[in-house]
């Protein structure tokens, strides 16, 4: 028989044995045996012996372990006959199939990307060890969401041509809920203050979907440092956390969290000193430090300040500074004098600023919106707003920038802005509803960015109950190259009030207008409109004293000449569904001399939003407005009224256009004053994780209108639900409203909602 050279296993347990020594030879041919799915060609790659060679016993042994790290068998022999090397291999199996059965928190496309990255996939050889790592991080997923009861039982069913199917069947179990968090060591601070900081939390009402009753040892991290914070923001410098039990009820259903701390003292600053190499005017520098002596040490000042300080250095050129706050701490006096050491590094200059992805388009329509300058000193500030810039156009679903260093050079930078372009194009007939509308039928055309030159265009035909409308519209918003705007708008309209709830009439009209906007700075921007409209008054039998009055004496056919001006202030993050920054908008708009009708209308709107954290943002809005008759006109003409109530002009839990004065027949007649103001709190959409279209949240509202001034002890208010979609059929807006000072005659309405128009 041959002689057996050597016989070895390797990795997980595996041993190597051989046959008694034998002489080396010289390896004349070599054959493989035992392959089944693997090429021969493939293991001669990973053998490090070829044909022609001198073999040994310890070239026999680095083979071996080679072909064993490959992962392709689970058994490896070396055969000598005569002059032949024989490779005797046991492949291990192919997996063909992978079936995940009762897991729910989880996904099975997110467990079967996740298996496939440890070494686990269809296709791929089975290695048992694989399959233990594989259990293993799954524990860890599970546990990580508080679900400590999970069992996980893998079975793996031998097939035919050495094939395996793995099945991983796994019964989640319910996730532990945390009982109690106590805090020992606490003397200042109660513990309910402290525990209110944490992400957390025992069982509440809102659990379901928060999950923060459900323990996470990462979450358990951020809240440790969150009370880290809250001590040192408020003096205590020397706060520690000694230690953190997390236990669990032998049913692990339950789990109970204990944190031992140390508060120590207060500390105060003594002394705050501005060094280092200070290439800024220390006067500028100064009113950015938010700490000063006598204060109580607060590490987020501290750390405020050093953000300041770079990014006022960043405005210079100096992008990549460097500000460190290092305090010196005297344990005797309970004082901290802290320094904030300046090194600015190198003034970096943009040498080429960079578009990727305007495959449509053109380059000018970007480079016209940057505010970094080529050849100039690089600023942060500006190379972030010009990012924000481009985002506000909405030709793109993503922009992204980058600053690579010019090879060979320490002062000098190339921006690099990436985009993806997105449809700015839109092609529209659709149906909605709305309830105070009823059936709108809509075709438009709409072309935003038309031959990639950011000029819009638009065409659209509006049917509904309330009103027909026929409208062109087109707008240069780079009519001169310093954003001075230009645009042209033609419509006409019909429209039957009673359909929108109030009094009995009907107008035809038909407008043309043109519109001027100038940029005042980054932020403001100045807009003048000149328009010249013809609108027909129709009445009938049940139309009210008031219009009839109104009528006899002004007619019922009327030219006007429009004129407006308007100044706005708009720091939003997005056009549509913000949720950070604020704007301000103010218009005044009067019948110039030579129309029919003389009057003026003013208006006053505000909206901020502040992200309170990650999750939940508020909503600020309020609107005020007001307009009267002058000369022969002694009021404002009716068909001009300010109406407010319903889920599009505010207050939600009222019928739409009910609020303030009605007619003789009892129908709303609108007013000539208008005040109205919504608070809304944002939260988390449940199982939804990218909710940029989506908006859920609670809402307040107040507001009314009057027949000639405000009456603020006349405001009607209203709480509830609301919820808003960027749908890809049209935006729908929900609300569902409880008013909460309705008087005798008010008309309410608790749900409330529209589809098929914009919000």
């Amino acid at each position: 028989m041959p002689r057996l050279l050597a016989r070895c296993a390797l990795l997980a347990g595996l041993c190597i044995s051989s046959v008694q020594a034998a002489e080396p030879f010289v390896v004349q041919d070599i054959r493989v045996d035992g392959l089944q799915r693997i090429s021969a060609g493939t293991v001669f790659s990973y053998m490090p012996i070829k044909v022609g060679d001198s073999v040994d016993d310890r070239q026999v042994a680095d083979a071996i372990r080679a072909l064993f790290k490959t992962g392709f068998f689970k058994d490896v022999r070396l055969q000598r006959e005569g002059g032949e090397l024989v490779v005797q291999v046991e492949e291990r199996p192919a997996i063909t199939s992978i079936k995940i059965e009762g897991n729910q928190d989880i996904k099975s496309e997110d467990l079967t990307k996740a298996l496939k990255n440890i070494g686990l996939a269809e296709g791929r050889v089975f290695n048992r060890q694989i399959l233990d790592k594989v259990e293993q991080e799954l524990r860890r997923q599970y546990y990580s969401r508080g679900k400590y009861a999970l069992k996980i039982d893998s079975d793996v069913t031998p097939l035919s041509r050495n094939r395996v199917a793995v099945t991983i069947n796994i019964s989640e179990g319910r996730a532990a809920k945390i009982r109690q968090i106590n805090i020992v060591g606490n003397k200042v601070f109660k513990d309910k203050d402290l525990v209110g900081q944490f992400e957390l939390s025992t069982p509440n009402l809102l659990s379901f979907y928060t999950k923060d009753d459900q323990y996470s040892k990462q979450k358990l991290s951020a809240d440790m440092e969150r009370l880290r914070s809250y001590y040192m923001d408020r003096g205590y410098i020397k706060f520690e956390i000694d230690s953190t039990q997390v236990s669990i009820t032998p049913d692990k259903k339950d789990i109970y969290v204990t944190i031992n701390v140390k508060e120590g003292e207060v500390y105060t600053l003594e002394e705050v000193k501005l060094e280092g190499n200070l290439v800024v005017n220390p006067d500028e520098l100064l009113p950015l430090m938010e700490v000063g002596p006598g204060e109580v040490f607060s590490r987020k000042a501290a750390t405020e300040t050093s953000k300041a300080i770079s990014d006022r250095l960043g405005d210079d050129g100096y992008i990549f500074a460097n500000v460190n706050m290092v305090p010196e701490i005297d344990d005797a006096k309970k004082t901290v004098k802290i320094s904030f050491y300046v090194d600015p590094g190198k003034q970096v200059y943009a040498r080429r600023i960079n578009f990727k992805g305007n495959n449509r388009t053109r380059d000018e329509v970007l480079r016209r919106e940057m505010r970094q300058m080529e050849a100039g000193l690089a600023s942060s500030q500006k190379i972030e707003r010009s990012k924000t810039r481009l985002e506000r156009l909405g030709y793109f679903q993503d922009v992204n920038v980058e600053t690579p260093a010019v090879p060979g050079t320490a002062d000098q930078i190339d921006i690099n802005y990436s985009v993806t372009e997105k449809p700015s194009g839109n092609l529209m007939a659709g149906i909605g509803f709305s309830q105070t509308q009823g059936f709108i039928f809509n075709a438009s055309i709409t072309q935003d960015n038309i031959f990639g030159s950011g000029k819009r265009v638009s065409a659209s035909f509006n049917n509904s109950s309330i009103s027909r409308i026929y409208q062109f519209g087109y707008l240069n918003p780079y009519f001169t190259m310093d954003g001075v705007s230009l645009g042209y708008d033609m419509m006409y309209r019909e429209t039957n009030a009673y359909q929108a709830n109030v009094s009995r009439y009907s107008t035809n009209s038909a407008s043309a207008s043109a519109n001027i906007g100038i940029p005042l700075n980054e932020y403001d921007r100045f807009r003048f409109n000149a328009e010249i409209e013809s609108v027909q008054v129709n009445t009938s039998d049940y139309t009210s004293t008031e219009i009839f009055d109104y009528l006899n004496a002004n007619g019922r056919k009327y030219v006007l000449f429009p004129m407006s001006v308007g100044w706005s202030h708009d720091t939003l993050n997005r056009a549509l569904l913000p949720t950070s920054g604020g704007g301000h908008q103010l218009s005044a708009l009067a019948t110039v001399p030579g129309s029919d009708l003389k009057y003026y209308k003013l208006s006053y709107k505000v909206q901020y939003y502040f992200p309170l954290s990650k999750a939940f943002t508020l909503g600020l809005q309020g609107e005020a407005d007001y307009g009267g008759g002058y000369g022969k006109t002694g009021e404002l003409p009716f068909f001009e009224h300010f109406y407010a109530g319903g889920v599009l002009n505010s207050v939600r839990g009222y019928q739409d256009n009910s609020l303030g004065p009605r007619d003789s027949t009892d129908l709303p007649y609108g007013g000539s004053s208008k005040v109205v103001g919504t608070a809304e709190l944002y939260f988390p959409i449940p199982f939804v994780e990218d909710s940029k279209n989506l908006r859920l949240g609670l809402f307040m509202d107040a507001g009314n209108v009057f027949k000639d001034m405000p009456v603020l002890g006349d405001l009607r208010y209203s709480a509830g639900l609301t919820g808003k979609w960027l749908s890809p059929f049209g935006a729908i807006k929900v609300s569902i409203g409880q008013p909460l000072n309705a008087a005798s005659g008010d008309k309410t309405q608790a749900f409330q909602f529209q589809f098929g128009a914009g919000f």
